[in-house]
């Protein structure tokens, strides 16, 4: 049974793979925007913002930047997962001798490789831009693990949404807070430096734990207590994401 699933996912996302590989804009036009934000921070906002380190600034906001990358890249899941239950592709898999659950794991799968991709470009262009650091192989594991994570948990966001959306603007919409949500956060700029509410809201949502972790990571600084809130956000994230996207997918298709 499980060699069964394992060859199911193997094939459906050689399938969705296949899809990328034949539309390179959609890696283009999710590196895109991180890029562009990149350019201005550095060049232009970054020289009047202090973020009370010694760092250089891209060193500073590059965690940030990672993280949008990811939540730009997760809108492509939602919108293929939403054609393919459009176009009648989940009917056509539910009449093959197929595993159900390989259908939704190969378009998770897919978004992981994917944005390993894009992370990997940003990370590239970063490098150009100044980014250095003297991360051991283990930190960087470390920071892979974690984006890895969060990558995962906003995937199965995603296809809650494109299970759920009516329209194609619809599936890929529910991105847009996501990726808003780092710029209230310390990705940017320290929150110390918000007012009150906004600062205390800035501390307690899941962005800042885990950018202040990859940050501390790339630093070759103590995580502290950071990594274990920003694991305990991941993990509660991807753990109801999932539950609730399989009951949706149950209902869909029976």
């Amino acid at each position: 049974m499980i060699t069964h699933v394992l060859t199911d996912t193997s094939t459906l996302t050689g399938r969705s793979l296949r899809h990328i590989l034949r539309s390179p804009d959609t890696i283009i036009t999710t590196v895109v925007t991180p890029i562009a934000l990149m350019l201005l921070f550095v060049f232009v906002l970054g020289g009047a913002i202090k973020t009370g380190s010694e760092e250089s600034y891209v060193n500073y906001m590059l965690p940030g930047i990672l993280l949008i990358t990811i939540a730009s890249g997760v809108a492509y899941t939602a919108y293929r997962l939403f054609l393919d239950m459009q176009g009648g592709i989940f009917d056509r898999f539910q009449s093959m001798p197929i595993a159900r659950s390989s259908v939704l794991w190969a378009h998770v799968l897919t978004s992981v490789v994917a944005n390993l991709v894009s992370i990997s470009i940003v990370i590239g262009v970063a490098l150009i831009l100044g980014f250095r650091t003297g991360a051991s192989f283990g930190a960087w594991l470390a920071v892979a693990g974690i984006l890895v994570l969060f990558t995962l948990a906003l995937t199965w966001l995603a296809v809650i949404a494109g299970l759920s959306a009516k329209t194609v603007d619809g599936a890929s919409a529910f991105s847009y807070p996501l990726i808003f949500l780092p710029f209230i956060s310390s990705a940017f700029v320290p929150t110390d430096s918000m007012p009150g509410p906004v600062a205390w809201f800035a501390e307690h949502q899941p962005v800042t734990s885990i950018v202040d972790t990859i940050r501390a990571l790339f630093a070759q600084e103590s995580v502290g207590n950071d990594i274990w809130m920003a694991l305990a956000w991941l993990v509660g994230i991807l753990v109801v994401a999932y539950a609730f996207a399989i009951v949706l997918y149950r209902r869909k298709i029976s």
